[in-house]
């Protein structure tokens, strides 16, 4: 074999190894069949909210012990190929073979970095909310493209995306939007999200062509599950109804259904209008619970955080990534400085590369700032 593709083989090989001791792998069949005894308990759906916790946890699960057997067997398959072309002195089946380890080398390590998503609630389903900055129509518009290149690239994930809140914008685009977005591990990857997106470009706004510069922030919270309970003081907030002032259509009430729940204590604010008053009481209410979990969130990982050379940058509610598409085209993290030049691609939901980059730079800090605790 060929000192490339050994490198190919031991590279999958170590991301295997990494896969099987996130995933439990001694015991992994075992649980599988505990899920699988609980989920034909008749009395299971009496408690909607727990069984479809337990049902994510079982596919979850299931897809992991599914996905590393896939790659265990093509791994072999593709060691087999090339043993066997070599021998036959056949250089089109070592190729070919040769390739898809290349192909496989990748979906490892893709597969090892989500593995990494172990944080008690990266598992879970999240909030988006993203909110226009300075700079009227400009900023609603731009915000209005964040919004388009989540709801896609959660699309792409095979997530469900269900609009809580939407303030449209006096012209174009919009002010505010809220999205819950449901499915395996949605809070651990767009967690990287969270922070204030520039764009750059020659405004279809201005008569003049000339270039603008607009700010939109992007806040992420994940939604509180019953394994975390938040408790809020009925004292401490205030819950104001008003009337829905979506895009229109019929999603939009024309009564004042919609919910505004405020958290004196800190300033929290949390909104609900695309469903009834009831309905959206509750979802604000999640909403809040999520946003005070995300604040304790915050204060555990600040000495985890203080270890990222990057932290300037990266803190809440700094800029955390440039979208340019005048005079050149770009998109560069500045936690990561990962860039792409393909700017479509991204604003259409290309986002994988640029999460990955940011959840492997913090796997990296939190290894250097537990290596200083040992110290």
């Amino acid at each position: 074999m060929r000192a490339e593709a050994q490198n190919n083989v031991d590279a999958i090989e170590k991301s295997l190894a990494l896969l099987r001791q996130r995933i439990g792998w001694d015991t992994a069949e075992h649980r599988l069949e505990e899920f699988n005894a609980m989920t034909e308990d008749p009395d299971l759906w009496n408690d909607p909210d727990r069984a479809q916790k337990l049902m994510r946890e079982r596919q979850g699960l299931l897809d992991s012990v599914n996905s590393y057997k896939a790659m265990a067997q093509d791994l072999q398959d593709n060691i087999d190929l090339i043993e066997l072309g070599e021998m036959e002195e056949d250089a089109e089946v070592v190729a070919d073979a040769e390739a898809a380890l290349a192909k496989l080398t990748k979906k490892a390590a893709a597969a090892e970095l989500e593995a990494l998503l172990d944080g008690e609630a990266d598992a879970n389903d999240t909030f988006l909310e993203i909110n226009a900055g300075a700079g009227g129509t400009e900023s609603c518009d731009w915000a209005s493209m964040l919004a388009r290149m989540y709801v896609r690239w959660a699309e792409k994930q095979g997530y469900k995306v269900e609009l809580q809140s939407e303030t449209s914008g006096d012209e174009a685009g919009i002010k505010s939007a809220a999205y819950k977005i449901s499915g395996h591990n949605a809070y651990g990857w767009l967690k990287s999200e969270s922070g204030v997106h520039r764009l750059v470009r020659i405004s279809p706004y201005d008569s003049a062509a000339k270039r603008h510069t607009s700010f939109s922030s992007v806040w992420v919270y994940p939604v509180v599950d019953d394994n975390i309970e938040i408790e809020v003081n009925p004292s401490d907030i205030r819950i104001d109804t008003y009337r829905s002032s979506g895009a229109g259509g019929q999603h939009v009430n024309t009564t004042d259904s919609a919910v505004r729940i405020t958290h004196i204590p800190t300033g929290i604010v949390t909104t609900s209008s695309v469903k009834s008053q009831h309905q959206n009481r509750d979802i604000a209410m999640k909403a809040l619970k999520s946003r005070l979990y995300q604040m304790e969130l915050d204060k555990r990982n600040e000495a985890i955080n203080a270890a990222h050379e990057n932290k300037g940058d990266a803190g809440w509610g700094n800029q955390i990534r440039s979208y340019v598409l005048q005079p050149y085209q770009m998109v560069k993290d500045l936690r990561t400085g990962h860039e792409t030049s393909d700017t479509k691609g991204v604003l259409d939901g290309d986002l994988d590369a640029f999460m990955a980059a940011v959840l492997a730079q913090d796997v990296a800090g939190k290894s250097r700032a537990e290596a200083n605790a040992d110290e």
